[in-house]
């Protein structure tokens, strides 16, 4: 068995805070790789990768904003590169499901010589309360291309779990973990669930790919994020992902929480009802 020193990096993001809290629970060294850190670790600074590996056994690997950007496989190329520099044993990525852009990227990693364990992950059901849908849904409206696509989506518990398992049980090396929801649900489906939930009107519209990305100009959206949603609403969002894995189940023993259940629990936390 390896030792558990874990660098996570993005460890203040959605899964990212989740695995560290739990390894720490479990009194596993957890290392935080972000730009507040000590040491910092900066994507955009690779000058800062070699310190925040120093002294790590594993790494969790979650990429911002998405592994689809330009510049994601250069910077998981340098990364695996001074990963193996500085002894590190294992990598657990986290990657985005029917993305070729990011099995790119999975293959830098799996080509890497270190132990690996990729978790391939649907669109998060977090999104809707912890990232871009919040705003709308506190507006009571939302608009969205592609408003008929079928999307398991992935509960961010979920997913953290798994990268735990993968980081923590030799048996997922060399494994690619694609993980999604229980059940398939569309944009405007959700929208009616969360409404329902907190006894809400939210308006839900469909629309073009152009009048959302004008929208998002208009709220003043960094370029970056509008490229990325461009690219998943293009690329990603074409029923490529409308079907289910049982994959979460297999590993954790449990099954994968419904969308129906986030929307339950997180309705009972107010935060759609500012």
């Amino acid at each position: 068995m390896t030792q558990n020193n874990i660098l996570v990096i993005g460890g203040t993001g959605k899964t990212g805070r989740k695995v560290a809290d739990s390894l720490r629970s479990l009194g596993i060294n957890v290392r935080i790789g972000s730009r507040n850190a000590s040491p910092a670790f900066d994507w955009e600074d690779p000058n800062t990768w070699a310190e925040a590996l120093k002294g790590m056994n594993k790494v969790y690997i979650t990429f911002q904003p998405d592994l689809a950007v330009p510049g994601a496989q250069e910077a998981i190329k340098g990364l695996t590169e001074e990963a193996r520099i500085a002894g590190i044993q294992k990598l657990v990525l986290l990657s985005g499901r029917g993305e070729h852009e990011a099995e790119m990227c999975e293959q830098i990693v799996i080509n890497s010589g270190i132990d690996w364990t990729v978790v391939r992950a649907d669109w998060f059901n977090q999104n809707f309360s912890e990232s871009f849908f919040l705003d709308p849904i506190l507006a009571g409206q939302v608009a969205v291309p592609r408003a008929e696509t079928k999307i398991p989506f992935t509960d961010t518990d979920d997913i953290a779990d798994v990268a735990i398992e993968a980081l923590l049980n030799d048996e997922h090396n060399g494994k690619v973990l694609e993980l999604t929801g229980p059940d398939l649900w569309t944009f405007e489906e959700v929208v009616k669930e969360i409404a329902k939930a907190t006894g809400r009107n939210i308006g839900f519209h469909s629309i073009s790919l152009e009048e959302y990305t004008q929208m998002l100009r208009a709220h003043e959206v960094p370029d970056a994020y509008i490229w990325l949603i461009n690219y998943l609403f293009t690329n990603v969002l074409d029923g490529r992902n409308a079907s289910t894995t049982n994959t979460i189940e297999e590993v954790l023993g449990r099954p994968a929480k419904h969308f129906s259940d986030y929307v339950k629990d997180t309705a009972a936390t107010g935060i759609w009802n500012k």
